[in-house]
């Protein structure tokens, strides 16, 4: 069975998509920089690791450190990424030198020695304002919200005079709209991938992740995934903080299904291809913030609605798999309340070190947050 290398494949979504494919029959080898944010100080080799799995400690943008990663595979599962719109918007170059720079170190060696499959994960991020419908029921990308706007407290999307717009799902053919560092981070990623893939006659397919949710993700990073962060204040006994008035929609897709789309990723017949891994269905903030404290046990605990708002931020997006079941195979599994039954588990014997008001401040003090 082929080798398959899966950069920054010690982390939440890595390490799931690692055991799917070792389940499948692969061989696995893992490149990740154990980044403290992500994994805390020791820089060690995290207990959910399979021992089968071989780990190569290093950074994705350390050339050497990449070739020695790729002597001997066959298929590149790319998932090595700074995550996180709030914190891309003041550590630039940091995001820009592990998500781009990273990136093209990865694809330059690809282009010595081409594999028989990439794969890359991309983010609905690159959406920017989900799809809309009109009054007249006419498809629209709507504009970013404008700064006067926010400030107004004026939350939702609305056509130039001023009329509602409705979310709908959001599919592949949408053009992007970059609102944050992260989004372009992650457009200039899966174009990059799909560019010398097709330029190398390797075929290559980019995965849209949505707001992706299971065991495993770091409760201590303040960046990351919103249910984690949730739950590290709902551990502290903190209520959670909701931006705007907690009503945007989101996707939430369980990160056992995003490991399967990385395996049929992997394995499909279509190249040069872009697909949505989501859930197909959207959820409000608030609701589920409400739903995590009660599967916690803190139904208590009421989320706190902050009526501010993030520079980056967007009010909907949720996810349109027509595509992704079409061609890829997809179709999400986990239900949403099954995937939070589990994270509770998972969360029952967990200390988290809630950073959040510390991000938070952070983001106030360089204006981000208003």
């Amino acid at each position: 069975m082929a080798r398959v290398l899966i950069t920054g494949g010690a982390g939440f979504i890595g390490s799931h998509a690692a055991d799917a494919l070792l389940g499948a029959g692969y061989e696995v080898r893992l490149l990740d920089n154990l980044a403290p944010q992500v994994h805390g100080g020791a820089r060690q080799r995290p207990s959910y690791l399979n021992g089968d799995m071989e780990l190569i400690v290093g950074d994705v943008s350390d050339a050497p450190a990449v070739e020695r990663a790729l002597r001997g595979i066959d298929m590149v599962l790319h998932l090595a990424s700074a995550v996180g719109v709030g914190q891309s918007m003041y550590h630039i170059e940091p995001y820009v030198r592990t998500n781009e720079l990273g990136t093209a170190v990865l694809l330059q060696a690809l282009a010595k020695h081409p594999v028989e499959r990439l794969v890359v994960a991309s983010s609905m991020s690159v959406y920017g304002e989900g799809l809309c419908r009109s009054a007249e029921g006419a498809a629209i990308s709507p504009d970013e919200r404008s700064v006067d706007q926010l400030r107004r407290g004026d939350w939702e999307l609305c056509d130039a005079d001023g009329r509602p717009l409705q979310p709908v799902p959001t599919s592949e053919s949408k053009p992007p709209s970059l609102s944050s560092i992260y989004a372009l981070n992650k457009y200039v990623q899966e174009r990059m991938c799909l560019i010398t893939g097709k330029a190398y006659a390797m075929p290559t397919v980019a995965l849209r992740f949505f707001n992706v949710f299971g065991p495993r993700q770091a409760l201590s990073n303040p960046y990351t995934g919103v249910l984690a962060i949730f739950a590290a204040r709902i551990l502290n006994g903190r209520s959670p903080l909701v931006f705007e008035d907690g009503l945007q929609k989101r996707d939430f897709v369980h990160v056992h299904d995003v490991a399967r789309a990385c395996l049929l990723a992997l394995e499909t017949e279509y190249a040069n291809e872009v697909f949505n891994v989501g859930s197909g269905t959207s959820r409000t903030i608030i609701s589920v913030a409400r739903d995590l404290a009660r599967v916690m046990g803190r139904p208590d605990i009421a989320p706190a609605v902050t009526g501010k708002y993030r520079a980056g931020d967007i009010r909907h997006c949720f996810a349109d798999l027509e595509k992704s079941r079409t061609l890829l195979g997809f179709e999400p599994r986990v239900r949403f309340e099954e995937g939070l039954d589990e994270l509770a588990n998972y969360l029952a014997d967990q200390i988290a070190d809630d950073q959040v008001e510390q991000a938070t401040d952070e983001l106030l003090r360089r204006g981000l947050v208003a």
